[in-house]
Order: C-alpha cells, then structure tokens, then sequence
C-alpha cells in the first residue's frame, strides 16, 4: 500500500506505527527525555504530524523528511510562546545542564536555515547538470546591470506562463530561442548570451521548493525591456 493510500485508509494506525519516528524527532530538537503523558512538547509533534499527514503530497518531496519540518517549525512557536527562561538539557550522563532558551533557539534556528539552504542548494545543482550547468558557475553567467536582471527575471515570467515553452524547456533542456523572441519580442543575441543565467531563473521560479533561493531574486517584475 502506498503511502497516500495509507494516509487516507487508516490515519491513526499510520501515526501509531510512526511514534517513534516522532519521538526520535522531538527528542533531536529538545535533548531532553521526554513522556507521552507528560510533555507538551511531544503532544505539539504529533499535532504537527498529523498535519503533515493532510498536507502531503508528493511535490513536496519525502513524507518524512516533510514531516520533520513541520514538527520543528511547530517545537520552534512553541519555544517563541512559552514562558520559560531555561530549558533543561540531559546529557548522555545524565547530568543536569541549564541553557538560556533564546540564545539555544536562535541557535537552532539558524542552524536549520542552513540545513535547508544547504539542501535547496543541493536538489538545485542535481537539476542544473542536466542541463550541463553547474551551480558554481552561475555567478560567471550572471549579468551585473540591473535591468539587465531585470529584463530576464521578465522574460523568465513569460516563459514560465507558456506551456509550449515549458514542456519543451523540460524535455529538450534547453531554451527555444527563436519561440522565446517571438513571445516577448527581446532578441536572439541576448537570449543567447544569457542562456544558462535565464535556465536558471526558470527553474528557480518555476518550483515551489526553491524558496530560499527566490529570495535572493532581488529583481523588479516589469515590462520586458527589449536588449
């Protein structure tokens, strides 16, 4: 049985089968040991797995790695409400040790920004090879005028609302040149020139998994400017 199928089938006996894997996950991100009966915290992932359990689908890549996300970004609202000052630490001694809770969640929260940059980073080259482009070169392939950024974000745009345009893109990785000109009406020479920078916008802005690197997109959505 598949996991959908799973999900919609039998939901309760899905989550019974993955306590552990919540624990486990609650206790990554709490180091402390934690009681069913006892601990908001576990009470606050299980809630977060469930709703991860609604909100899956496939687009969204791994179910528990998913999963995982939704659980800490829960723990993480939880940490930022409570009124705590200090948050209790076991260690593999058992020894008891007292950290300042803002200093450890800003702490962590900054680490798993850089987990998930560092894996957007990592699915994002997967799928520049390919079109034999690597990550490390774009900033080579990359224009350094502003509107000529602004241009290809626009062009980009364009592309990304044609269905021709995309099917080909996806099938062929590569640019339709002479289709891309007639669309927008900007030149041949400068699609050419700025093929691999112009991929890779499209890719960016054409998945939803690439939030952190829409964001470094810092560019004005306008008329295309003919180049």
């Amino acid at each position: 049985m598949d996991l959908k199928k799973q999900l919609d089938n039998d939901r309760d006996a899905f989550i019974e089968k993955n306590k552990k894997f919540i624990y486990d996950t609650t206790y990554n991100i709490c180091k402390k040991r934690l009681q069913w009966e006892n601990d908001d915290e576990l009470s606050i992932a299980m809630i977060a797995f469930n709703k991860a359990c609604d909100s899956y689908n496939e687009n969204r890549g791994n179910f528990f790695s998913y999963a995982r996300v939704l659980i800490k970004n829960a723990l993480i609202n939880y940490f930022k409400k409570t009124s705590l000052k200090t948050y209790l630490i076991f260690n593999n001694d058992e020894d008891l040790n007292y950290i300042d809770l803002k200093n450890s969640l800003n702490a962590y929260e900054i680490r798993v920004e850089n987990e998930k940059r560092a894996e957007e980073i990592k699915l994002f080259s997967i799928e520049l090879s390919k079109y034999n482009i690597s990550f490390g070169e774009l900033s080579k392939f990359s224009p350094s005028h502003k509107d000529t950024k602004d241009n290809l974000l626009n062009i980009a745009i364009r592309c990304i609302d044609n269905d021709e345009i995309m099917i080909y893109i996806r099938r062929n990785k590569m640019l339709p040149i002479k289709q891309i000109a007639v669309l927008t009406g900007a030149k041949k020479k400068l699609l050419e020139k700025w093929r691999k920078y112009l991929i890779s916008l499209i890719l960016v802005l054409s998945n939803d998994e690439y939030l952190y690197l829409k964001s470094y997109l810092d560019l004005k959505v306008g008329e295309v400017i003919e180049g």
